[in-house]
């Protein structure tokens, strides 16, 4: 199986741009890039977010955050830290425009910036929450993903002309740059909630950037 590709940051910076002035929901879809290659949530943990996983009851953004057990895709919660500046910016804008798109608003304007706790952090274009696709597998098992929402992703990535971009290259993406700044597997595995740390080191392993950094230090 061919392994997802690693997004290099000013590739990262220019998809952002596009989604900025194209579509029909700019907020939403800079939010939703910048929580893939922010946090290396799931689409489908990404969908079943909540503002109250975002934004405590006064309105100020819950920086240690989880990714619920109810939610994660493998019924393991984990941490989910929201304390990286940009993500932050671009998760409030989006609320911002919520609020006045009076998308998943309350009557409470005093909690939670206007907004109810138990609406989706993320909503489709209409302000409803994204629809699950329901599967049985050849074993028998039901499972539910949320394709419009991974489709959403892989078409930001296009309209900027990256080929190999979609969320589960935001997700590998995610742990090569924890890699890249030190951090070690362990750590790698507790963020991105893998079963094992020999599966963190095949999504860290041969690191495009590191392998142009030794190349070019030989002469």
């Amino acid at each position: 199986m061919t392994k997802p590709g690693v997004i290099e940051n000013h590739e990262i910076r220019h998809a952002l741009k596009v989604a900025a002035v194209t579509g029909q929901n700019t907020e939403r879809d800079v939010a939703l890039l910048a929580v893939a290659y922010g946090t290396g949530i799931t689409p489908n943990e990404c969908a079943k977010l909540l503002v109250s996983d975002y934004l405590s009851a006064n309105g100020n953004v819950v920086r240690e955050s989880k990714v619920r057990a109810e939610i994660a895709f493998n019924g393991k919660a984990r941490p989910l830290h929201w304390s990286g500046p940009s993500v932050q910016a671009a998760i409030d804008e989006y609320l911002a425009y919520r609020l006045v798109a009076r998308h998943g608003v309350t009557t409470s304007p005093a909690a939670y910036r206007g907004l109810d706790p138990q609406s989706p952090l993320f909503l489709a274009g209409d302000g409803q929450p994204f629809a699950f696709t329901r599967r049985i597998t050849p074993a028998g098992a039901v499972s539910y993903s949320c394709e419009s929402l991974t489709e959403i992703i892989r078409r930001l990535h296009q309209q900027a002309g990256i080929a190999m971009g979609n969320a589960s290259a935001a997700r590998r993406t995610f742990a090569v740059s924890l890699h890249r700044k030190g951090l070690s597997p362990k750590l790698i595995q507790e963020l991105i909630g893998v079963s094992s740390l020999s599966a963190v080191k095949r999504m860290i392993e041969g690191n495009p950037v590191r392998l142009a950094s030794i190349v070019s230090g030989v002469i």
